[in-house]
């Protein structure tokens, strides 16, 4: 069991450092609302499906939602939404392996989520990770742009996308819970939770853009050789942390995934030839040992 828990981890690392590629590929033929789009609308089919497999080969019984499920996935999908906008945008600002970083602080602001509003103890050593992240976080935020021009914008986008992620963590997880289904089906609760998030955000995201950009919907469907590997790769990804998340605590499965930072460095370098400086290089391996050191240490499971 170690071996599966340890290989989802990876795999959903991975493959979410992969869909973010891809997504800052579809911006050069799509806007950034289009990208965060073909996340969802191409992903949907995918959860759906997932849902229908392991009720009709697992035998078991479809969970029955519940009013606070709902508030909580409405609130999530909200929330994610918000962060890959945010993420996105970022990406047209710093280069892809700043911005992945920038927007990893939704771990550490997880643990402050928790002290702040449920009074959850934050351990020395966690507090020491935080400090040491926002060390990161100020090497980051002391870069120049081209122009010469501090970047504190893109920090701040950064931070946010964080804050967005942190929070629909919090809510997809509670929304889980929230069904109403026997406690010893946890991939299955999740599944159902990714399905129904799913096709929610791809109805409100069609409506929305049919709205205010009309004819983008038409331009995602015309990029489908970039976007339905986009969205095919976010829902395996999604399915991956949380069936990691339902074999073991969050903070050992978050403390792996911290390989997807590795894995943004490698594909700025190969795939998008960009050159973090010695003081990006320096502030992303801060805010990734920061990071480390917080969720290693046991505070109580971080929502994932």
């Amino acid at each position: 069991m170690t071996g599966l828990w340890v290989l989802l981890a990876v795999t959903a690392a991975f493959l979410q450092n992969f869909r973010n590629a891809l997504q800052k590929a579809l911006t050069r033929r799509v806007s950034v609302l289009g990208a965060t789009y073909a996340r969802f609308v191409f992903a949907a089919p995918w959860a759906v499906l997932l849902v229908v497999g392991l009720i009709s080969f697992g035998g078991q019984t479809m969970p029955r939602p519940t009013v606070t499920f709902a508030i909580w996935s409405v609130g999530g999908a909200f929330g994610q939404i918000a962060g890959t906008l945010l993420l996105l945008h970022l990406f047209s600002l710093r280069n892809f392996a700043v911005g992945n970083t920038l927007a990893k602080t939704e771990t550490v602001q997880a643990a402050l989520f928790g002290y702040l509003l449920l009074g959850d103890l934050i351990a020395p050593l966690a507090l020491v990770g935080i400090l040491v992240s926002l060390c990161g976080v100020a090497l980051l935020s002391a870069v120049r742009d081209a122009a010469g021009a501090f970047s504190a914008r893109a920090v701040g986008i950064g931070v946010a996308a964080g804050a967005a992620f942190a929070f629909s963590g919090v809510a997809y997880r509670a929304a889980a819970l929230a069904l109403d289904a026997p406690p010893d089906t946890p991939v299955l609760r999740a599944a159902a939770t990714l399905a129904f998030v799913t096709v929610l955000q791809t109805l409100l995201l069609t409506i929305f853009m049919n709205r205010r950009v009309p004819g983008e919907v038409g331009r995602v469907f015309s990029a489908w050789r970039v976007a339905v590997p986009v969205g095919v790769a976010g829902m395996i990804a999604s399915f991956s942390w949380f069936a990691a998340f339902a074999m073991v605590s969050a903070a050992q499965v978050k403390a792996v995934g911290q390989i997807e930072l590795v894995f943004s460095y490698l594909t700025a370098r190969i795939i998008f030839g960009e050159h973090p400086s010695f003081r990006e290089t320096l502030g992303i391996l801060l805010v990734s040992a920061g990071i480390i050191l917080l969720v290693l240490t046991p505070h109580g499971n971080v929502a994932p």
